[in-house]
């Protein structure tokens, strides 16, 4: 855990670097889980989540075409929750109170700078804080934090990086629901606000000040409410052409989700009783890639753009991945890396070398 300079924090008043906090979301949703929760009983608890938030807006908007942006959320969030109320079902055993309850004074930094207060941004002040919820909307609301300072690029590191630790990408069919209850929840403090604004000598602008926040937490809401046609990208090439920085600027910069071929496989293959693994064999292979071409299958279907870095060596491979997107209407983007013997010599040699260093050979 990454601490600023100074006097040491009181305990639950940490203050977390972005990778330290994701390690930490991601151990904490990992363990917390309620088994005999009904089936039904994420679905009560988002929808008990969702009307709160129209509910806490609705009475403190006035002008009608804000009433009328409103109405628009409050249908597209009745719709989305029956949509993907099979996907709460199936996950109702993971049900987990916040993060945030038992770190309320944490704070998020990032290069000297404070960036979220209890860390994951989560309205501690909105009603059924304390409802047992699935893991997304602690994810989603540390999201909507970072993007709501602008803050994107950092959003999509904290979502690659949840991933590819937690392998839960099925969460990601859930996000966008919990970052629109997230964006009128800012909304909502926004407006809270607004009884502030009539002690204020400088009421007018103030007032309009309040308005522009509010108007901008509702337009964040409607992005993430908008249907998307995201792109398979599928990048070929031998290890050491280019493809991982290839996969990272499409996170950094596009928001991608990336699927990694080795870190899949080793998540899917069993060690032996020496913590060794038999990584390469055929069965593996293929498991591997039908687990590659399912992950992207549930992207796509979140809206998420897909980069699958892997060799797809075979046909076979990349004719899995590509029957995701086709089958769907959306369009996939086959990507080969290739460079000169030299040159890929250079870098084999030297991811080697990286690798023998990390292992201690």
């Amino acid at each position: 855990m990454s601490q600023t300079t100074g006097n040491p924090s009181p305990p639950n008043q940490a203050s977390l670097e972005l990778d330290a906090l994701v390690d930490q979301l991601v151990a904490y949703h990992g363990e917390e889980v309620s088994p005999a929760s009904p089936a039904d009983a994420g679905v009560r608890a988002v929808r008990r989540l969702a009307e709160a938030k129209m509910d806490a807006i609705r009475h403190r908007l006035e002008g009608d075409e804000d009433l009328q942006r409103l109405a628009h959320l409050g249908r597209w969030l009745e719709q989305d929750i029956e949509r993907i109320s099979p996907v709460f079902e199936a996950r109702h055993a993971r049900l987990v109170p916040s993060w945030a309850l038992d770190h309320p004074n944490s704070r998020l930094h990032h290069q000297g700078r404070l960036l979220l207060s209890n860390a994951i941004g989560r309205d501690l002040e909105a009603p059924h804080v304390d409802d047992p919820l699935d893991p997304a909307c602690d994810l989603a609301s540390l999201l909507v934090g970072l993007e709501s300072r602008h803050e994107e690029g950092l959003a999509h590191q904290v979502l690659d990086r949840y991933l590819s630790l937690s392998g839960d990408y099925e969460i990601t069919r859930l996000l966008s629901l919990f970052r629109v209850c997230h964006a009128l929840s800012g909304a909502r403090r926004s407006l809270e606000r607004r009884s502030l604004a009539g002690k204020d000598l400088e009421h007018p602008a103030l007032l309009a000040e309040i308005m522009a926040e509010c108007r901008r937490f509702l337009a964040l809401a409607e992005v993430h409410a908008d249907f998307r046609f995201p792109p398979l990208v599928i990048s070929v090439g031998v290890s050491g052409s280019g493809k991982s920085r290839f996969t990272r600027g499409l996170v950094e910069g596009l928001g991608a989700v990336r699927l990694c071929s080795d870190v899949e496989r080793r998540r899917l293959v069993d060690t032996d009783a020496d913590g060794r693994a038999d990584l390469f064999y055929d069965e593996a292979t293929h498991h591997t890639y039908q687990r590659l071409a399912s992950l992207a299958g549930i992207l796509l279907d979140a809206g998420l753009v897909a980069c699958v870095d892997g060799t797809f060596l075979r046909r076979w491979q990349r004719d899995l991945l590509r029957q995701q997107a086709e089958a769907r209407g959306l369009p996939c983007l086959l990507v080969s890396f290739e460079a000169d013997h030299a040159t890929l010599k250079g870098r084999i040699e030297t991811l080697a070398g990286l690798i023998r260093d990390h292992v201690g050979v």
